[in-house]
């Protein structure tokens, strides 16, 4: 308890300071936390060699990493930020793109299954999508420290987000599908074997969840790809781009039919992370599960 009413201090003082001077102090953190981590910064070194082979430049492992720490400190700036400005106010710097796609299925009264990443101001993704466009149900895995899960989801009025807590989310999620409205997954997260698949993922066979591609064949639910990136680097402009919807076949074969749309979900991701890895959330062990020999 007390670390968290230290964090309250923190945050009242910090939200003195300017928008600019905020975000300066947030990189500086993670750019210390870059220095000081050695565990995750190995991880993301393991992990960018995994995929890109050992012959990668030491200049652009430390580009990459010292991105996915700023990355991950910017995410807790727009969570405490969130607590204090207005839609209205944050959503002068958000733009949308492709978002035809979404209204298009809401337009066919179907549920909607969008996809996104670790990727960018993610968090702030999910809110302006959720505040702007369509609610959303997001699946969450709660923190030990109740006070700080409670602070995290303590906005969620403000941007219409229903979350469902991770362990025993599915019956909650059929729910919502069933009713024609929209839930979101963040499908780079290492899986086991009992909730994945085998798939291509950024050239290397991964388990990934099949969830999604079950959920959208059996509810014929729109799966849509979605990402915000920023559109320019000196400020706290975004797109929140959507891409085109993800089709599910559905033949006689289930079991086919599924791995065919988590394959579909992994070269999208695997696409756009290629053509530009800096936002992606490196420092994570994304394969402890495929390739754990990687990460000793």
């Amino acid at each position: 308890m007390l670390s968290f009413y230290s964090f309250l201090v923190f945050e009242k003082i910090i939200m003195l300071f300017p928008k600019t001077a905020r975000k300066k102090f947030f990189i500086g953190i993670a750019n210390l936390a870059y220095t000081l981590s050695k565990r995750y910064t190995k991880v993301a070194s393991q992990n960018l060699k995994f995929v890109y082979g050992e012959d990668i430049s030491k200049e652009l492992i430390e580009d990459i990493t010292k991105s996915s720490y700023q990355t991950l400190a910017v995410n807790f700036l727009h969570t405490i930020q969130g607590h204090y400005e207005s839609v209205d106010d944050i959503a002068k710097n958000i733009t949308f793109k492709n978002i035809g796609v979404v209204k298009k299925a809401k337009e066919q009264n179907r549920p909607i299954i969008f996809i996104t990443a670790h990727y960018g101001a993610w968090e702030l993704g999910a809110q302006m999508l959720s505040a702007q466009i369509v609610p959303l149900t997001v699946v969450y895995k709660s923190m030990k420290n109740r006070y700080f899960n409670n602070y995290i989801l303590s906005a969620r009025s403000k941007w219409n987000i229903d979350y469902v807590e991770k362990h025993g989310a599915a019956k909650s999620l059929i729910k919502r599908l069933k009713n024609k409205q929209s839930v979101a997954f963040l499908m780079d997260i290492n899986v086991n074997k009992k909730d994945g698949l085998k798939v291509n993922f950024l050239n290397h066979p991964t388990l990934q969840t099949k969830i999604t591609g079950y959920l959208a064949r059996k509810f014929d639910a729109a799966l849509i790809p979605i990402l915000i990136h920023k559109t320019n680097q000196t400020d706290e402009s975004y797109v929140i781009e959507a891409y085109d919807e993800l089709i599910v076949p559905k033949t006689e074969d289930m079991n086919h039919d599924i791995l065919i749309s988590t394959q579909l979900q992994a070269s999208w991701l695997t696409k756009e992370i290629f053509k530009n890895p800096k936002p992606w959330f490196w420092i994570h062990r994304r394969w402890k599960n495929d390739y754990p020999q990687i990460y000793k």
